[in-house]
């Protein structure tokens, strides 16, 4: 008895040539993000972020030392919502460029020190598929360190402290639905230089193989762009690199908020994000896998990684000084006089209510504030903390001047400064009032302000 046998070359009706089968983007982004969270290191970093925020928010906030040189770090005892925002200053400069370098870019380089391309391509038939799956899980495991950082600092400072309003950087009161608005929209604005970190990440563990460089490729870029934000640059300069979004989250807690850089920044981390991604994948797709002592894609990945982005930040830094009103540092006298005697009004009001004093508003203040840099001896701009300022206010029914108090400011790059009263002591010096969550310095004393660098008015 002889089997019928189908002519080479021929299918069943309704079938398709196994050797055109590719699997599914879903399966192999599920596969990757298997092997992804399978290792030791990821289930660590995952259970961190889940947990050690929380702990060292609600440890901090109850020590009597507060880190008042961090952003709102002086307003830990205040408010739960003060401790979110320490922790997203912390994460910016150090957290998430490591989180990014342990997750990114290691995720293609370890195939290349495994010595398992080969398998996964026999198995998966597309350079492409697996790029985006890869990528997508590198994504999602991102996404879910950056979700345990915010929400674990949050429950750490609501459950320390309570639910009580935050004092923003122009001295107004935010409801606690205010803040806790802000401070989601401050987490959601930091993903956007955390993507661009985490592209980066992806083209170095493409670009480099098995170099250890691809992995330290994010945490180098972080800590330039940090650098280069201590630096006396221009505007331009600053809101075109990716790392601005880091800090110019700031501007959502004034009134009206200071928009405009953070959209800018954003803007600029996003774009970074995908053009990194884009050369990543076409530096894989072209790669030669045959070759097993392949060890990075030498002159091509400067010509289509590093070139690329070099002309990125020219473009930007071109658009964003043709489209930003402001130039040199954008820390100009006016706008200091102008932020500090309005950060002064709102706190005054405060120390008011605290002190059971007859009430007062902003308006009825009139407060301004005369500011030199140097004595004067200097341009009366940019950063430094040689600045004297003089703030004068009045009182209800009284046309002259009632009340003067001096401060010594000092401002950085980016335009934070930290207001030290120096007289009178009965204003702005260091005595304790009673507040609803216990006794704390007069919020008249020292306190945190920020100067809009776009700002025209």
């Amino acid at each position: 008895m002889t089997t019928a046998t189908a002519p080479a070359g021929t299918e069943p009706a309704g079938t398709e040539p196994a050797r055109a089968r590719r699997v599914p983007v879903s399966r192999g982004y599920r596969f990757e993000l298997v092997k992804l969270v399978s290792q030791w290191r990821i289930r660590l970093l995952v259970l961190a972020c889940w947990i050690a925020p929380g702990l060292f928010v609600a440890g901090v906030s109850q020590q009597s030392t507060l880190p008042a040189d961090t952003l709102f770090g002086r307003w830990m005892h205040a408010t739960g919502w003060a401790g979110p925002l320490v922790m997203l200053g912390f994460a910016g400069t150090w957290a998430l460029p490591l989180l990014t370098s342990v997750v990114a870019g290691d995720v293609f380089a370890a195939e290349d020190r495994l010595g398992t391309w080969r398998h996964l391509l026999v198995a998966v038939r597309s350079p492409a598929r697996i790029f985006v799956a890869k990528s997508l899980a590198s994504l999602t495991v991102i996404l879910l360190l950056v979700a345990g950082l915010a929400a674990s600092s949050t429950l750490g400072g609501l459950a320390s402290v309570g639910d009580q309003p935050l004092v923003g950087l122009d001295g107004h009161l935010l409801s606690s639905g205010d803040a806790a608005g802000r401070v989601l929209l401050a987490w959601l604005a930091a993903l956007a230089p955390t993507l661009s970190l985490a592209a980066i990440g992806l083209l170095g563990s493409v670009a480099l193989g098995r170099s250890p460089m691809g992995l330290l490729l994010p945490p180098i870029v972080a800590l330039a762009m940090s650098v280069a934000q201590m630096l006396p640059l221009p505007v331009a300069v600053r809101l075109a690199l990716p790392g601005y979004a880091f800090i110019s989250w700031n501007g959502l807690f004034t009134s009206p908020a200071q928009l405009a850089p953070l959209l800018t920044g954003v803007a600029v981390s996003l774009t970074w994000a995908v053009l990194a991604t884009v050369l990543a994948y076409l530096l894989f797709v072209r790669r030669d896998f045959t070759n097993p002592a392949y060890d990075g894609s030498g002159r091509r990945a400067i010509t289509l990684g590093v070139l690329p982005l070099a002309a990125l930040t020219a473009v930007t830094v071109g658009a964003v000084a043709v489209a930003t009103p402001s130039t040199g540092s954008g820390i100009e006298q006016d706008k200091v006089q102008k932020s500090l005697a309005t950060v002064f009004a709102h706190l005054y009001r405060l120390q008011t209510e605290q002190l059971h004093r007859p009430a007062v508003t902003e308006a009825q203040l009139k407060a301004t504030a005369a500011c030199t840099k140097s004595d004067g001896q200097a341009a009366q701009e940019g950063a430094g903390n040689d600045w004297r300022c003089v703030v004068s206010w009045h009182l209800p029914g009284v046309t002259a001047v009632t009340g003067t108090a001096i401060y010594q400011l000092d401002i950085t790059s980016d335009g934070r400064f930290v207001a030290d009263g120096d007289g009178p002591k009965e204003v702005n010096g260091y005595f304790l009032v009673r507040t609803p969550t216990g006794d704390a310095p007069n919020p008249l004393w020292q306190f945190d302000g920020n100067v809009d660098l776009l700002d025209t008015h």
